[in-house]
């Protein structure tokens, strides 16, 4: 059975440098009565549940069962989750409603980076044997990523800080940072600090509806017309970091390449990041990339793919965007991407 299916609302937290005084749930919990609200759905009108987060970060286990407090407690729900980013949580439950299982799905995500060393606790995701013994920390290895690509001639410093500036000339109010920031000096050569994401806390949610409901419920529908997701090898010593061939496969199974698309939301954390998805992607001066300020403008870890998607699906939602692109990244130096391509109905 063919289904279409669409993104009909989305919502986001302020990502804030530290939310200590609140937790998950009540961080949670405005962005989920935000997102029922656009559509008028209650908790009792959803056919599935899916959320996505990561035990590291909250340091416990199973934490996401607490989280699940923000949805509410009755009635009874359907519900799954993914240990990571919200993007995959939505891939989920593209699946769910393109069995028939449900009409209409709920993804929520969340991170809360701010009560630890992030760039510590990100290298327990490497190589067990070979890499994480050595602690190389995110910005690291995204050092490593950018020093290939100025070597091999395909970016150099000052292309890098222009990426960074115009992330965060952004009008987006839910933005970490609304303005652009000084270079500042190394973190790690090549990277100086306007080269890489703010640490923040956020969450992000979308409602997913299929066929005649998804027009019920909004008045312009973004229909998720391809989506698809791929994984290059966990050693970095066998991958080129100046390509992303799992980002290129996925788009051209989401069928990215069928047509132009005139927004791109790319899952970028650092400058150099965007240069090697920009590629892969084939995107040109006629597509406008990461108007929300992406995320070097806001990267609450866990939520900020599924932001991507949710921004991407608000544009066409607007009527700014009738063809976007929206990518979403996890692990080291792009190891896993997920693209999706977004459409409204003609105007």
């Amino acid at each position: 059975m063919t289904r279409d299916i669409a993104v009909v609302a989305f919502a986001q937290s302020d990502t804030l440098r530290s939310t200590e005084e609140l937790s998950e749930v009540e961080m949670l919990m405005p962005v989920l009565h935000d997102v029922r609200a656009q559509t008028g759905l209650k908790t009792a009108d959803i056919g599935f549940t899916c959320s996505g987060s990561c035990d590291y970060l909250a340091g416990r286990a199973f934490s996401f069962t607490l989280a699940l407090d923000g949805v509410g407690a009755w009635p009874p729900i359907s519900e799954s989750h993914v240990e990571t980013d919200g993007a995959w949580a939505l891939y989920e439950a593209w699946t769910k409603l393109l069995s028939g299982d449900a009409d209409t799905a709920l993804v929520y995500s969340y991170g809360k980076s701010s009560p630890g060393s992030l760039r510590d606790v990100l290298t327990r995701q490497l190589d067990p044997y070979y890499l994480a013994p050595l602690w190389p920390d995110s910005v690291a290895l995204a050092a490593l990523q950018a020093q290939a690509l100025i070597d091999a001639g395909d970016t150099d410093e000052r292309e890098l800080a222009e990426i960074g500036a115009r992330s965060r000339a952004t009008d987006n109010p839910r933005a970490q940072l609304k303005a652009p920031v000084p270079q500042g000096d190394y973190l790690v050569r090549p990277l100086r600090t306007g080269d890489c994401p703010p640490v923040g806390d956020g969450a992000a949610a979308v409602i997913l509806a299929a066929g005649e409901r998804a027009g019920e419920l909004c008045e312009r529908p973004a229909w998720i017309r391809g989506i698809d997701h791929r994984i290059e090898a966990h050693s970095l010593g066998v991958r080129d970091l100046t390509d992303s061939p799992s980002t290129r496969l996925a788009a051209e199974k989401a069928g990215v390449f069928e047509r132009p698309v005139d927004t791109a939301e790319l899952h970028a954390p650092f400058t150099s990041q965007e240069v090697v998805l920009r590629k892969a992607l084939r995107l040109d001066g006629a597509t406008r990339v990461n108007p929300s300020g992406g995320a070097l403008a806001a990267n609450p870890m866990m939520a900020a793919g599924l932001a991507r998607i949710g921004e991407a699906a608000a544009r066409i939602h607007r009527g700014e965007s009738d063809r976007a692109l929206a990518h979403a990244t996890s692990g080291p130096c792009l190891q896993q991407n997920l693209v999706a391509v977004l459409e409204g109905d003609p105007r």
